[in-house]
């Protein structure tokens, strides 16, 4: 940072000066691994902590390493799948191969989730974790956690996102928030792992506290905590937003193999239905509260198509659902019923 900026914070902000201030290597190893023995620890724990002692100040060497971590997953994960749609031959496992993306509409989306990354998720990515070290977790520290116990910290918030996620979203299905915060994103009726953070600003604070929100409550109960697992379930997480919204349903994709894992066939409905599947990587949410039913109606009338005129049933299917899903959306606009919420909670019937 230049001297005129520094002087500048120095004057008019000082707390946040001060987390730009930077020390020599000597000075940071001494400060941060006086008693520790780094010859002792392993490849990945000593390049761990040559990285702080590089970079001279914990907090700014965590922000920096978490943003970047961030947009080299999402773009790294997003990216092939544009190239896999550019390719005929996968196109036998496109959930609806009548519906196309141009240049324009990849673009657009580039230039929106860009935006929000620098503007709303590089704040909010940079805060966290002062403020979960506050309350305990490990940043620069060496050695890790163990395998177990970093596994059990990510289930837990797999499971806590997945509910926040799901009311989160169901909310924001209602009118108000619809028309003016969660339609941006369903300008994807087919959508592409791109378009997995491509939403209005809002929209990206609300559904990142599901993400956040795990650690940090996880903090204020336990202090064994090491951002190496929140990184480690960052990466899973975006993993499985781009995923979902892929718009392929392999094989070999995971929900073929864990049965309850949502996958892209389930959000991938939700983009072309509208009111069904606001789960994120569960289904039990779904499952439990009947916001899946037209989901299993549509899947049911696909399986008992017979093979010869299969492609034909399923694009009438498709644009079935599709018509649908504009003529629910278009109630909700209009501050009409909700279909979704006349679902009796519990029994997975219409009141």
């Amino acid at each position: 940072m230049s001297a005129v900026a520094m002087d500048f914070l120095q004057k008019y902000a000082p707390v946040v000066a001060d987390q730009f201030v930077t020390m020599n290597s000597t000075q940071t190893q001494n400060a941060l691994y006086g008693d520790v023995n780094l010859e002792a620890l392993s490849w990945l724990e000593r390049t761990w902590a040559s990285y702080y002692i590089w970079m001279g100040n914990p907090v700014l060497a965590t922000g920096v390493m978490s943003f970047l971590l961030h947009e080299i997953v999402y773009f790294g994960r997003a990216i092939p799948w544009l190239i896999i749609d550019a390719i005929p031959y996968f196109h036998q496992w496109k959930l609806q191969p009548d519906k196309h993306i141009t240049k324009e509409q990849i673009w657009k989306c580039t230039k929106v989730v860009l935006l929000t990354h620098f503007t709303c998720e590089l704040p909010l990515i940079y805060a966290f974790h002062p403020i979960c070290c506050y309350f305990g977790m490990a940043t620069y520290e060496v050695p890790f956690s163990s395998l177990g116990l970093m596994a059990a910290q990510i289930a837990f918030f797999f499971v806590f996102e997945d509910m926040f996620h799901y009311w989160a979203h169901r909310g924001l299905h209602y009118g108000p928030f619809y028309k003016n915060i969660h339609k941006l994103h369903h300008e994807f009726s087919a959508p592409i792992g791109l378009a997995a953070e491509y939403a209005h600003p809002l929209e990206v604070l609300i559904l990142a506290q599901g993400t956040i929100s795990g650690p940090f409550l996880y903090c204020l109960f336990r202090k064994d905590l090491h951002i190496l697992t929140v990184y480690l379930w960052i990466t899973l997480r975006l993993w499985q937003a781009v995923d979902a919204h892929s718009g392929y349903d392999f094989p070999w994709s995971l929900r073929h193999i864990i049965p309850f894992w949502a996958g892209a066939d389930h959000h991938d409905y939700h983009h072309m239905a509208f009111t069904n599947c606001f789960s994120t990587s569960f289904r039990w949410w779904d499952f439990t509260l009947g916001t899946d039913s037209k989901y299993h109606a549509y899947k049911k009338r696909l399986a008992a198509a017979k093979a010869s005129p299969r492609a034909k049933i399923e694009a009438e299917e498709n644009e079935r659902a599709t018509q649908e899903g504009l003529e629910a959306e278009r109630l909700v606009l209009m501050g009409g019923p909700n279909k979704v919420e006349q679902i009796k909670i519990g029994t997975g019937k219409k009141q």
